[in-house]
């Protein structure tokens, strides 16, 4: 479900929208907010609520890893888009789950017109480093469509 009031948005979006995003904002366009669900420091995996404003989205990005790593998204509430390089933009909406492998150029965030979160899941590896990339161009953003 679509939301672009957001009052309404944090109604549903059950893990709360947490602090602005300001450590990772650099790698990001629009404002983002994060909500640890777990402890970074006592926890063996990195589990946050991630929130986007409309059109917010990441950088591409890699989660490198020698060997494990990676990421997992369970989308929680509004609507998104997950694009892997070389593949078509893919629409998530609330219960969507993306499974990021290691080593792989990607990019996530809300759609123009959503409010949209995600819970982040960073899977432990071996020599893992995330690696921030290029913007998502303005103009292919701006004509994704669903």
């Amino acid at each position: 479900m679509k939301y672009m009031n957001k009052e309404e948005f944090e109604k549903a979006n059950m893990f709360g929208n947490g602090q602005p995003n300001d450590a990772y904002a650099k790698y990001f366009i629009g404002d983002s907010f994060l909500n640890f669900l777990v402890n970074p420091k006592e926890s063996p995996i990195f589990l946050a609520n991630v929130t986007f404003e409309p059109a917010c989205r990441n950088n591409w990005h890699i989660h490198n890893a020698k060997s494990g790593g990676g990421q997992i998204l369970i989308c929680t509430a509004g609507e998104g888009w997950y694009q892997q390089e070389g593949q078509e933009p893919v629409s998530l909406k609330e219960g969507s789950i993306v499974i990021i492998p290691s080593n792989t150029k990607h990019w996530h965030g809300a759609k123009a017109d959503s409010w949209f979160s995600h819970i982040s899941v960073e899977v432990p590896g071996e020599e893992t480093s995330n690696e921030w990339l290029e913007p998502v161009d303005d103009e292919y953003f701006n004509s994704l469509k669903d």
